[in-house]
């Protein structure tokens, strides 16, 4: 009767546990494959802006920036190392990096100074490996955007974004092989965790307490 009571509940933890695979994944717009067709095919929503919003949820897409600079600190360049580590994974995406500025100084001095911001990060990813001819830098808000709505110093605003702009490929709608194939192993690999819960749960109903 131990036994089973034991058995029994290693069953019930077991099936607490189980996942199925693109479990983590889906929430329900880049994992909901029957969603995305329908919002591709219909024009509603490009494979573009479906990587786009992964990588916002993925990684910070943000920096910020010291007042009246355009210098990389050591935590810009912690987010920019994660922001290069993810980018690597798909070769074919291009990005485009925004540029934007608190309210202090005239329109044209911070237009010109979010660019420089800009440019700064485009720079830093290229350090890493990553083809400038994938970046561009060619926008900038200026103090037009901000994240508050301050009259004042604010290093909020003082900031650039990160973002998917479209597809190295000439036909920005063809999920070409590679990112499918990244997609299908990170789709196996959040199921991964389940056999190894298991296995820790069937250890535990062989010990003591």
């Amino acid at each position: 009767m131990h036994k089973w009571i034991i058995t029994l509940g290693l069953s019930v933890a077991v099936a607490a546990c189980t996942r199925e695979a693109g479990y983590e994944i889906d929430a329900g717009t880049f994992g909901n494959a029957t969603l995305n067709n329908v919002q591709v095919q219909s024009g509603e929503l490009t494979y573009a802006q479906i990587l786009s919003r992964r990588f916002a949820a993925d990684v910070p897409s943000q920096v910020n920036f010291a007042f009246n600079s355009s210098q990389l600190d050591a935590s810009a360049q912690r987010i920019l190392l994660q922001q290069a580590d993810w980018i690597k994974q798909f070769p074919e995406a291009r990005f485009r990096v925004y540029g934007h500025t608190d309210a202090v100084g005239s329109t044209s001095y911070n237009k010109s100074l979010g660019l420089r911001r800009a440019q700064a990060v485009v720079a830093f990813l290229g350090q890493q490996g990553i083809s400038r001819s994938r970046l561009e830098a060619v926008v900038s808000f200026g103090k037009t955007q901000p994240l508050i709505a301050t009259q004042n110093r604010d290093r909020r605003n003082r900031r650039t974004v990160t973002e998917v702009s479209g597809f190295v490929d000439r036909n920005p709608q063809l999920l070409d092989g590679k990112y499918a194939e990244i997609v299908y192993r990170e789709y196996v690999e959040s199921a991964t965790a389940v056999s190894q819960i298991q296995e820790v749960n069937a250890q535990d109903a062989g010990s003591g307490g």
